[in-house]
């Protein structure tokens, strides 16, 4: 572990919990945002930058903070049995990762089977897909096809696939949403992993996508919509209880999976400050 992570991990877990200025009142008010029902995990992608530095120290940290379970998003080149050692010393789960689609076929499908394998890891999330598979109503089906024949072939070995929302699969496209020509067509097994900022940002109703499709999100991707800086800023728009909710009966959610773009430690610590003021952990 290097000098300077030890010093942002100490400050980290033990000295960024204050409510940054800013936030919205609603963090300290009444609402029901529901129970611990569901555990908190972290997509890493948050803290890229210090998992590249030190991935040790960060998953300590993480663990230290009160997070369950982690979301993969690439492994910077660390074997699998030492990842699995990480996460076995400091009692973490690895409950997803994000992997292109390439990965899933082939030759690849085996690698990464194995490699998810050793981790602990049962589910393979695909972030995106390439505008060839989105621009049409037929490749969009042809997408859900394919993830299908993957789902298939993963219900052996106990792991799963799933897609994973960004705006744009909101847009419509002959019709209907590219989100619902998908998963209209996916097997339910496939894994509708809903990131709730994303869906906020395009206007998209999470709450009626969650009950649209039952039991399909198993984990979701909590996220302040609109860019907002922190989760339950002013600026983000999502209404966490009915989401809360919807997740905890219609969506069968059984990770809340924390995450940034442009993220920070910093707020990975005051996200869990959020979340136990609501009463979620």
């Amino acid at each position: 572990m290097t000098a300077g992570m030890t010093r942002r991990t100490f400050f980290a877990v033990t000295g960024a919990a204050t409510v940054a200025a800013g936030w919205s009142r609603a963090i300290l008010s009444a609402q029901n945002y529901g129970g611990k029902k569901v555990p908190i995990g972290l997509q890493l992608y948050t803290i890229g930058a210090d998992l590249r530095r030190d991935m040790a120290g960060s998953l300590a940290a993480v663990a230290k903070l009160g997070y369950k379970g982690v979301e993969f998003a690439g492994f910077n080149n660390v074997e699998a049995k030492d990842i699995r050692k990480m996460l076995d010393e400091n009692g973490l789960q690895a409950i997803g990762c994000h992997t292109a689609l390439n990965t899933l076929q082939g030759d690849e499908f085996d690698k990464t089977v194995e490699f998810n394998k050793t981790i602990g890891n049962p589910r393979l999330i695909v972030p995106s897909l390439a505008n060839n598979y989105t621009n049409s109503r037929m490749t969009i089906e042809g997408a859900a096809d394919i993830f299908n024949t993957i789902a298939a072939k993963l219900k052996p070995l106990n792991m799963r696939t799933g897609f994973h929302c960004h705006p744009g699969e909101f847009r419509q496209v002959e019709g209907a949403t590219v989100w619902d020509t998908f998963f209209s067509r996916a097997d339910k097994s496939v894994i509708m992993q809903c990131d709730l900022g994303h869906m906020g940002t395009a206007d998209a109703d999470q709450v009626a996508y969650l009950n649209k499709y039952p039991g399909r999100a198993v984990t979701v991707h909590v996220k302040p919509a609109h860019a907002a800086p922190l989760l339950g800023d002013t600026a983000d728009t999502n209404k966490w209880p009915e989401i809360f909710k919807a997740c905890e009966t219609a969506g069968g959610t059984e990770w809340y999976i924390v995450e940034y773009d442009g993220g920070s430690m910093d707020k990975v610590v005051q996200t869990m400050d959020v979340l136990k003021r609501w009463g979620k952990v």
